[in-house]
């Protein structure tokens, strides 16, 4: 009798990623020879990993439908072209853009290449990116919140004059709140600031995420351990 699978921690999920990657690196894909959508790309990226992981520990993954793809660790994959590196995930709240999507995130960014002469595809794993959940908020719209935060001086006038400042840069942003949401979301961002964000994130039915700084940000290493390229 086999001894049971260990459970998905998330230590053994970042190792396996890793792992994961450079396997798939040197593996022929005779199914994407020749396809041009990224979306097929990453449904089989998705799939092979997700029965990498299972081979190897107790674990339920998600789908699209149910939500996450592995909700036991809180976290959701993602495979992007390096050439393009973004993709949409849903919208809940308008707050996502600030204090994050409310789950980690891991990007898979690759480069595709065609090998006629086995009718294959290879992707280059260029990537594995962890971000933690505390930094999936817009990278540029956190930046100016504690800026303003940071600048609030104490005593009379001072909390009002910055969560005017607040409330205006949320309506400047388009975020989507009716007045007196963004007022109370505006004193609330003085009291909790966000962590700086490593997403671009833009308005649409979809959130529209872009991965560029937060590859760049993994790979500088200047937000370890939050956001860290596994493959370095």
């Amino acid at each position: 009798m086999s001894s049971p699978l260990p459970p998905l921690t998330p230590d053994g999920f970042r190792k396996s990623a890793s792992a994961f990657a450079s396997a798939l690196t040197a593996t022929p894909l005779p199914d994407l020879f020749g396809a041009t959508d990224g979306k097929a790309v990453g449904t089989k990226v998705e799939g092979l990993f997700k029965e990498y992981l299972q081979a190897r520990f107790d674990l339920e993954v998600g789908n699209a439908a149910s939500g996450l793809d592995f909700p036991s660790i809180d976290t959701d994959l993602k495979v992007t072209s390096l050439r393009q590196p973004q993709s949409s995930c849903p919208f809940r709240a308008a707050t996502q853009k600030i204090y994050g999507l409310g789950y980690h995130l891991l990007l898979i960014v690759y480069i595709k290449r065609d090998d006629q002469r086995e009718r294959a595809a290879y992707l280059e794993i260029k990537h594995v990116v962890y971000i933690d959940k505390s930094r999936t908020g817009d990278f540029s719209l956190t930046k100016q919140i504690r800026d303003i935060v940071r600048q609030c001086e104490p005593g009379s006038g001072g909390r009002e004059a910055a969560v005017e400042d607040l409330d205006a840069l949320l309506e400047d942003r388009n975020l989507p709140l009716d007045e007196v949401s963004r007022r109370q979301l505006a004193g609330r961002l003085l009291d909790e600031p966000p962590e700086q964000g490593v997403l671009t994130i833009s308005n649409a039915l979809q959130w529209r995420l872009q991965y560029s700084r937060a590859v760049s940000t993994a790979v500088a290493g200047s937000a370890a351990p939050k956001v860290v390229d596994l493959r370095a």
